[in-house]
């Protein structure tokens, strides 16, 4: 290269001559040259190439072409790769690159080498980079040794990555001890966990001495022929501490020579069979079984071979009836069976297999045995054997069937009976649907109605074309839909309606109850319903009489307290009426009179107080007599208009011709007030009150539904209405009850409406009440009518004649307060008063000879006599002797048998009138004269 390098024309090419180089240059040109490691220069902007002896073997072909060339010319495959290499390097950077690959074309073909390169900067005569030397070194050896080496050391790894996972145990032994050297994961799975390498066998795994292994191991060590074992049975402690567990293993014990064929160790490789001996064993008890059960369930097996023998098992002879055999001859069994199935029966000749087996077939055999006909089940299948059809097979199973068949011959003739029985059956069904009294039907659990029978066109009216296809919600009450809704929900999760009642609407409009039993299937409800309206109207009609009963029994309670009280709360008022009226006489102070009237208004309304009271509880002293309804209101209306206020217009509506009504025409007048002022009061801002009265003739359950439930026959209907506040349904609910009150303290006493219930009950009639908030309230009484005929009005006359002076009365009270100031009013009146405690204290008198010209009397009094058995008593010993009794308990009125009563408490002048009216003769000498 140096001559080459010296007879370039250098002048020629961007370099110039070799006299104009910078001495950095010549000097690196002469190193290199001389320079027995491969070295080339680049130098210049176009990196000229420059390069020594040893470096030809690398540029191969390129030689002598290169010499002097761009570097990107001599490289152009390697120009992209190594240009940043130069920019670096004419940047000043010194830089070494290893083993790098570069593909050279030497020695006539193309080969993969390795190289380093070492760049250094050579600088020009201005201490710039001017270019480069590269020293170039292959290390293609070193680095296919150095692959070689990884190649064999992955390898190793592989293998002892396959050797410690591989699924069968092994493990290697050295010398004649059996030095464990390795062992694998698998041969740790079936040893357990412990330390074995280094150890000979016999110490590492002590409870395998004297089993046979080690035996073994020793005789090929020593003889050098390998051994296999077969499913060995070894017990091993696989943990420290745990029993003995028996495993089976297959191995093979193979032994290892030394390079002058010595045995020095042994190669171990096997498997852990225990889970495969399980499953033999296993396999083995499930045929013992199957053998049991084929022979207790009377299953014979058979296997049809490729020689045309059938391989039979000891069942399957049994069931033919033949000798017990392992073999028999295809056509021997054939001509057990019966000529007239043979045909139904596949053709098999002997050799011949059926790909598909044989299917399931029933055939009769005649048994040989005994001769006995018998019905046999057959199937079998084909197990295929190689592609050639070689080792196929057929295996199958029969039992006997006779038993079934003759089972099956008695159901068809019971099934040809049932069949009838179903039609009679179904005859019957369909007579009971037409000719039911009970409605039926069926529907789907949306409501659709799919069927009815007759009986809903004679209880509701409906034809079948009517409710064919329409929703039986529909006909449904509608406060019973939700009830209806959630029972059809409860049939369709499957439960059974029982007496479910709900109402259906009759086709003129009305409501029948009906009781419902109804069962669902997958898709339909069926149901049967019965007319249940008589009963439940029973039921109400019971319940209205029990709520009449508990308002009666709660009257007639309220009735007896009331009663007691009354008597005594009377002889108060009467002491206290009598004395005021001693005082008004006996006093000129005229500051007095005010208060004495006073307390007479009070007196008064206390007596009417206690009237009120024993009205509601039906106590009062009743005269019923025929009353002319409208004749008495119209003759109130100047009363009623007084008891109302002048923005409360009272208007009235009579129909002609009105039932006369029996009733007290005092408690009547006192009914229509009390209506008056509870109306009054309901209209604080003026309104109407009408008093309406029509005749009514009520038939048997007529007034079903009304507080008149049960009552039958002719009545006055009096209403009484305003256009007040109204009441809520719970205050209607108590309005008639004693005591019950919506006014303020001292407005009300809570016995008006409880008046007016006493006489509608008095009256042979009832009473309630129709009315809502805002809405006015209507007061209905039913009155039952009378044939009696209303007399006319009483002129009044004084029929008490002229008063005879110093007439004599017996008085009979035993309240002591009361005799002494009614006694005192009448002695200064002019009377003569003789006194008596009791009537056993007065009869002594009568029975006297002292004159008496009257007898006043009170009812009751202690003792065993009463102000009516006195006056019996009188009537026998004074013949024609007045009698005038006094009560403050008005039910003894009615036991006075026609005699002038008095009501408690009354005032001195009106027992004043009612002695003078009582006497009518002049008084009678004493019973001693005349």
């Amino acid at each position: 290269m140096g001559s080459l390098m010296h007879g370039h024309d250098w002048a020629a090419t961007p370099l110039g001559p070799m006299e104009g180089w910078p001495q950095d240059l010549r000097a690196t040109v002469r190193l290199m040259l001389r320079s027995r490691q491969a070295m080339f220069i680049g130098w210049g902007p176009d990196v000229a190439f420059l390069y020594n002896d040893a470096y030809l073997d690398i540029l191969g072909t390129r030689h002598p072409q290169a010499l002097g060339r761009p570097m990107r010319e001599v490289w152009p495959d390697a120009w992209p790769q190594a240009r940043d290499l130069v920019r670096r390097v004419y940047d000043g950077e010194s830089l070494l690159h290893e083993d790098l690959l570069v593909r050279l074309e030497r020695r006539g073909a193309v080969e993969d080498c390795y190289f380093s390169f070492s760049y250094t900067p050579i600088t020009d005569e201005a201490g710039r980079t001017g270019g480069f030397l590269c020293i170039v070194a292959e290390t293609t050896s070193a680095v296919e040794r150095a692959r070689a080496e990884e190649e064999v050391r992955l390898a190793n790894e592989r293998l002892r990555a396959l050797f410690r996972q591989a699924p069968g145990f092994m493990y290697v032994w050295r010398g004649p001890d059996h030095v464990y050297e390795m062992a694998n994961d698998a041969y740790f799975d079936l040893i357990g966990r412990r330390d074995i390498i280094g150890k000979p066998a016999r110490e590492a795994l002590p409870e395998i001495v004297g089993q046979g292994f080690f035996e073994l191991a020793d005789q090929v060590y020593a003889t050098g022929e390998p051994f296999v074992g077969e499913g060995m049975p070894a017990r091993i402690a696989r943990r420290p501490g745990a029993p003995l567990e028996e495993r089976f293993v297959t191995f093979v014990f193979q032994p290892i020579r030394d390079d002058q064929g010595q045995v020095m160790g042994m190669f171990v490789q096997g498997s852990d069979v225990t889970g495969m001996k399980q499953t033999e064993e296993a396999l083995r008890e499930s045929q013992q079984r199957l053998h049991i059960a084929q022979d207790a369930g009377g299953i014979g097996t058979f296997e049809l071979r490729a020689d045309g023998m059938v391989a039979v098992s000891p069942e399957f002879c049994r069931l033919w009836g033949i000798g017990e055999r392992p073999l028999v001859q295809l056509e021997e069994l054939v001509a057990l069976i019966h000529p007239d199935d043979r045909p139904n029966l596949n053709t098999l000749r002997p050799g011949q297999v059926p790909k598909d087996g044989l299917g399931y077939v029933e055939y009769r055999i005649n048994r040989p045995d005994s001769g006995a006909e018998r019905w046999i089940a057959r199937r079998a299948q084909a197990i295929t054997g190689d592609r050639d059809g070689e080792g196929a097979r057929l295996l199958g199973a029969c039992y006997d069937i006779t038993n079934r068949k003759c089972a099956e011959d008695a159901l068809r003739a019971l099934n040809a009976t049932l069949e009838q029985r179903v039609a009679e059956r179904t005859a019957d069904r369909d007579r009971m649907w037409r000719l039911s009294t009970d409605i039926m039907l069926v529907a789907r659990f949306d409501g659709t109605i799919t069927a009815v029978n007759p009986a809903w066109t004679t209880l509701l009216g409906w034809e079948e074309a009517e409710l064919q296809n329409a929703a039986f919600l529909d006909f449904v009450h509608p406060g019973d839909r939700a009830a209806t809704v959630a029972e059809v929900g409860r049939l369709e999760s499957g439960l059974t309606t029982m007496r479910f009642e709900n109402r259906y609407r009759h086709k003129d409009g009305s409501y029948r109850w009906i009781s419902w039993t109804a069962v669902p299937d997958d898709r339909f409800i069926h149901a049967v319903g019965r007319d249940v309206t008589a009963r439940k109207e029973s039921e109400a009609a019971l319940r209205r009489a029990e709520d009449q009963l508990r308002q009666a029994q709660k009257m007639e309670a309220v009735g007896q307290l009331t009663g007691g009280v009354a008597h005594d709360f009377n002889n108060l008022l009467q002491a206290l009426s009598s004395c005021l009226t001693m005082i008004g006489r006996r006093s000129a102070e005229p500051k007095l009179a005010p208060l004495l009237e006073a307390g007479m208004q009070a007196v008064d309304r206390g007596a009417k107080l206690v009237q009120q009271l024993m009205g509601f509880a039906r106590r009062d002293s009743l005269r019923p007599e025929p009353i002319d309804v409208r004749d008495r209101v119209l003759g109130m209306a100047g009363l009623l208009e007084r008891a109302l206020r002048a923005d409360i217009r009272l208007e009235t509506r009579f129909a002609p011709c009105l039932h006369p009504i029996e009733a007290d025409p005092t408690q009547f007048e006192l009914a229509l007030i009390n209506m008056a002022v509870n109306a009054r009061d309901a209209m604080p801002e003026g309104g109407t009150l009408s008093i309406e009265a029509e005749n009514r003739t009520l038939g048997p359950g007529d007034a079903s539904g009304l507080e008149g439930a049960g009552l039958e026959g002719d009545f006055l209907r009096l209403t009484v209405a305003d256009t007040g506040m109204g009441m809520a349904p719970e205050v209607a609910a108590k309005a008639f009850d004693p005591f019950f009150t919506t006014k303020e303290v001292g407005k009300g006493s809570g016995l008006g409406l409880a008046q007016v219930y006493g006489l509608a009950r008095q009256a042979g009639g009832t009473v309630w009440i129709e009315s809502r908030p805002g809405e006015g309230t209507r007061i209905v009484l039913l009155l039952r009518a009378t044939a009696g005929v209303p007399r006319a009005p009483a002129v009044s006359a004084d029929a008490a004649g002229p008063f005879i002076a110093g007439a004599r009365v017996l008085m009979v009270e035993d309240d002591p307060v009361v005799a002494s100031s009614v006694a005192a009013a009448l002695e200064e009146s002019g009377w003569t008063v003789l006194r008596a405690g009791s009537a056993d204290e007065a009869l002594p008198l009568l029975a006297g000879e002292e004159r008496i010209d009257l007898l006043f009397s009170d009812v009751v009094m202690p003792g065993r006599l009463s102000g009516v058995d006195l006056s019996r008593e009188a009537a026998i010993l004074r013949p024609g002797l007045p009698v005038v009794l006094t009560t403050g308990y008005s039910e003894d009125v009615a036991r006075t048998e026609g005699i002038a009563v008095l009501p408690k408490p009354y005032r001195i002048d009106t027992l004043l009138q009612a002695l003078h009216k009582a006497v009518r003769k002049v008084p009678s000498p004493p019973r001693g004269e005349g």
